[in-house]
């Protein structure tokens, strides 16, 4: 069996940093994924309703090839301005596109709306900033699971969603991780549960170790959360290989199955699904048709699997509209 990296963390891909914020009286926050140095970027968007910044910069024809930081926001639209606070601690830091005296961090971000996910929401001044900033600031190679970061509002039809992250390392050498904020209309949970749609692919009781349940519900009759009006997963999965823009976009793309798998349903009108992904580029394809394969693959499985640790981890707190999975079968 495949082993994950030291830290079953995305941050396992060497050179990466996470750093997170949030503002529990909110019940939002951000989650920041950065480098040392830029790193390629691409993105697939599979939601019915997204919301983004500078994603179009990711698309392989595009002159900028490269990023200084992603973004993962809670708060809806108000979140995307989470991103102008990591560019400006970004450019205070000298880092940037263009000659040294007008450098422009590259920040391209997603939103989930979790603005139903409890918590207070009559701000007088957008937070989302101060946010950005924050997480930023915290950037390193620890990434705090569960209701953290951009996972701190998040729900599912059944149990609250989360921040969650996984990592594998293939034969090859390559390390691939997954960051990802859940907030879906789907369950991950089969039926009542508490058994996870992710579980054929958990490593080592990751996520509780319970396997499959007996009997399944009918899978025409999906459990959805369309009473709340508030959705989206939002996420990130990462290499250290040599990949240029159109293989990250094709990584993202694959690591869409990773959805489809811990989630159910997906990838729904009401969901504004998005994948990132990104190559720091440190390790060649000695196989470049096999080693993408096996790095398209691997994301989708790490992304399930962060998916269900997101939501394993994710914490009870006062007046959440439901419950953690931990408070209910933990």
């Amino acid at each position: 069996m495949l082993r994950p990296g030291p830290r079953n963390l995305i941050t396992d891909v060497p050179g990466l940093m996470v750093g997170q914020s949030q503002d529990l009286d909110i019940r939002t926050g951000v989650t920041v994924l950065t480098a040392e140095a830029p790193f390629t970027a691409g993105v697939n968007v599979m939601g019915g309703a997204p919301g983004t910044r500078e994603t179009d910069l990711l698309a392989p024809d595009k002159t900028v090839q490269q990023v200084d930081a992603l973004v993962l926001s809670g708060g809806s639209a108000f979140g995307l301005d989470a991103a102008s606070g990591v560019a400006d601690l970004l450019r205070a830091r000298g880092r940037g596109f263009g000659p040294p005296e007008v450098r422009v961090p590259i920040v391209p971000g997603a939103i989930l709306f979790d603005l139903r996910g409890g918590g207070r929401k009559d701000w007088a001044e957008n937070p989302y900033k101060a946010l950005g900033r924050a997480a930023l600031e915290a950037a390193g190679p620890d990434v705090a699971l569960g209701t953290e970061g951009a996972g701190t509002g998040g729900t599912t039809a059944t149990v609250k969603g989360g921040l969650g992250s996984a990592s594998v390392v293939l034969p090859s050498g390559h390390v691939v991780g997954a960051l990802v904020a859940v907030n879906a209309l789907g369950s991950p949970i089969v039926g009542e549960g508490p058994e996870f749609w992710a579980a054929p692919f958990e490593v080592a009781g990751e996520f509780g170790g319970m396997g499959l349940p007996a009997a399944f519900p009918d899978p025409h009759l999906p459990v959805t959360k369309m009473r709340m009006h508030g959705n989206t997963t939002i996420g990130i999965v990462a290499t250290d290989a040599v990949l240029d823009q159109a293989q990250c976009t094709r990584m993202a793309t694959a690591a869409h199955d990773g959805f489809a798998r811990a989630l159910v349903p997906s990838h729904t009108p009401m969901d504004g699904d998005l994948i990132f992904g990104a190559a720091t580029g440190a390790v060649p394809l000695a196989q470049p048709v096999p080693d993408l394969l096996a790095l398209c693959h691997a994301a989708s499985v790490c992304m399930a699997r962060a998916i269900a640790r997101g939501v394993h981890a994710a914490r009870a707190l006062p007046d959440d509209p439901v419950p953690a999975w931990a408070a209910r079968f933990g």
